[in-house]
Parts: C-alpha cells; structure tokens; sequence
C-alpha cells in the first residue's frame, strides 16, 4: 500500500480550522482541504492537501492500494513539531487495516515541511517526496503580491524595513556628521539604533512591552490602586538613589584619603534605604489593598509591610555601622530587633490565618448539616 503523505509542519489546518489531527481517508482529507480553502485561501498547505488528493484518485483510478491522510506538527519550533509529527505518522499507521507493506509518499510545500522527512522514514519507507509549487508563484505577477503582501503585514514591516532604514541612513548620517566634525556620534548613534532594535527583537521585548503596556491599561480603567503604588513606588527609588549619590559625596568629602569599597556601598545604602523601604511599603499596601477588594485576601499577605520594614532596620543598621555613626550595641539590637519584627509578624498572622480558617470551615460544616 502506498500511503499518501500531507505534511503541514505548523499545523496551520488545526490552528485555522479546529480539524483533529491526523485526518485520514478521501473524504475527511477532501473536507480538511476545503475548510483550510475557506478559513485561509492564501495558505500553501491547501495545494499540499489538495495535490495529496490529486496523487490519491489518480492511483487509486489505477486500482492500486492507496490511502491518503494529513499529519501536522505544531507552531512551537523544528524540534517540537518534527516529534509531533512523528506522532501522527505512528497513530496513521495504526489505522492502517491492511497486511501489505507500507510505504509513503511525502506531499510538501517547501524545504521547511521536507525538515520532517527523516522522522518519517524512521517510521515508514519513503517511495517519493513531492514539493507543491503553485505555477503562478514563477512569473513577475506574483513577486509583486509577495512584496505587496510584505509590505502590508504590520509584524514584516516592523521586521525588515526598520533595520534595512536605519542601514540605508548610515551613509547620509555619516555626511552630515562630517560636516557637523562629529562623524563618530552620529554613527555610533545609529549603529545603536540598530543593535538595540536587533535585540529587543530577539528577545522578545517588543511583546513584552506591549502587554506591559495593556496591563497598565486595564489596571488604570479597573481602578487598581497597585498601578499608582508603583508609580509612586518608582519616583521613591529615583529619590533613593540621589539621596544615596548625595551621602556618598558627604563622607567622601569629610573622609582624608580614599574610600574603601565596603564604605562607599555603605554610603550608598544608608542614603537611600528609607526611600527604598517607604517604596516597599507602598507597593505591599497598595498589593494588599487590590487583594483585599478582590476577596482574594490571605492573613500570609500582610507580612509584606513588615518585612520590608524589617529588612530596611537591619539594612541601615548595618551600613550606619560601617560609616561609625552608630555603635556595636545599637547594630546588634538593630539586628535583633529586625529579626524578631519578621518573626513575630510570621507567627501572628499565620495563627491568626489557621484560627479563621478553622472558624470558617466550622461553619461551613454547621451549614451543610443544617441542610
């Protein structure tokens, strides 16, 4: 028996159509292909299916064996979508109701579906591979859609014509960073513009970003107080940092020779930990608060607030000490009492949490009796 092959790697049939994979027989191929046709006239898989069904009359008019059937992979990469095809190919195979030897004819519509040919000849040998071209796709016409259909799809442009811009104006930037004696700024400000658009490419930040940004959105028409905390939050750490660059300057000035590394970052942090700490404090209280209107709010959340400020005891005890302002008794009742704050706060709320919870369960349970 020879069985007839459709591959289509990105499973574009499941995602396009909801079709179950793998489709086999005539006629489930045949309704595959249409409702692929329907959904997405411009995909390449509808020739592949539709030249699987070509192949599959034209020898079955020969009365030879034959059969037909589509398997697909997956968008999720090379690796992921050859495994699942090899799957499919396996679950094909089984269907087969037949005591001859098997073997496959591969339908493709490029290199990339031909990637998967080897996981299929480890299940089946292979009589044949045929790549699909569409005839109108060799002339002039069809390169102009192409570039057309290019210029059109908003993730294409943003992939290919933002580099190849910022490349296409290196030349005339570099002109005029001659005539401005500044050839080297201007080149390497394009040059950056380049690497750092490559990179959030690559990364993915570009995504990110948006969804950041939709989040954001939702948050400030939901009325969500921890979109303000943070903003709040992020203008406390700025004022941290400067307030931290400020007392560095302070003991520089008033120390006679160079300062060592332990007490410069002991500068840094004794100027800004009770920024960073009220900035703590506010995105746990405006967390807390979110929490709190959604009724999603558990007893362990309202450590938060208390961490922060015992971390933040701790913190400035520490570096007050490197600075010798304060002495060694106040550093460890500092460190004393930073530890026992977390651990007092753990112990009440987590008594407190089973209490209530015990409480609430006894009710429950009064509940379901009384019904």
């Amino acid at each position: 028996m020879l069985l007839v092959l459709c591959v289509d790697l990105d499973d574009d049939l499941g995602r396009k159509t909801g079709f179950s994979t793998p489709v086999i027989g005539r006629e489930p191929v045949e309704e595959a292909a249409v409702a692929l046709a329907t959904a997405d006239p411009e995909d390449s898989d509808v020739n592949v299916i539709f030249q699987g069904l070509h192949v599959y009359d034209d020898l079955a008019d020969r009365d030879e064996s034959v059969e037909v059937a589509v398997v697909t992979g997956n968008d999720e990469g090379d690796v992921s979508a050859n495994r699942e095809v090899g799957d499919e190919v396996d679950t094909v195979l089984a269907s087969l109701s037949t005591g001859e030897d098997v073997t496959a004819l591969v339908v493709t519509d490029g290199a990339q579906d031909e990637s998967v040919i080897p996981i299929i000849r480890s299940r089946v040998p292979i009589d044949g591979v045929r790549r699909v071209v569409v005839r109108q796709a060799q002339n002039l016409e069809s390169m102009y859609y192409t570039i057309k259909q290019v210029l059109d799809d908003p993730e294409t442009r943003g992939t290919v014509l933002i580099p190849l811009g910022i490349l296409l104006l290196i030349y005339p930037l570099a002109l005029i960073g001659t005539v401005l004696d500044m050839p080297g700024f201007v080149l390497g400000t394009t040059s950056a513009l380049l690497g750092l658009y490559l990179i959030s490419r690559g990364l993915g930040l570009g995504d990110r970003l948006d969804t950041s940004v939709e989040r954001a959105r939702r948050s400030l028409y939901a009325g969500r107080t921890t979109l303000l905390a943070y903003v709040v939050a992020a203008a406390l750490f700025v004022l941290g940092g400067v307030n931290g660059l400020d007392t560095l300057e302070a003991v520089r000035e008033s120390t006679a020779g160079d300062l060592g590394v332990p007490v410069m970052l002991a500068a840094l942090l004794n100027g800004s930990i009770r920024w960073f700490a009220v900035a703590g404090l506010t995105t746990s209280l405006g967390q807390i608060t979110d929490e709190y209107i959604a009724g999603s709010l558990e007893w362990r959340y309202l450590n938060a607030p208390f961490y922060v400020l015992s971390i933040a005891v701790v913190l400035h005890a520490v570096s007050a000490f490197f600075l010798d302002r304060v002495e060694l008794t106040f550093l460890a009742t500092a460190l004393t009492a930073g530890t026992l704050l977390g651990i007092v706060s753990t112990l009440t709320f987590a008594v407190a949490e089973s209490r209530f919870s015990d409480s609430e369960r006894e009710e429950d349970r009064r509940g379901a009796e009384r019904v």
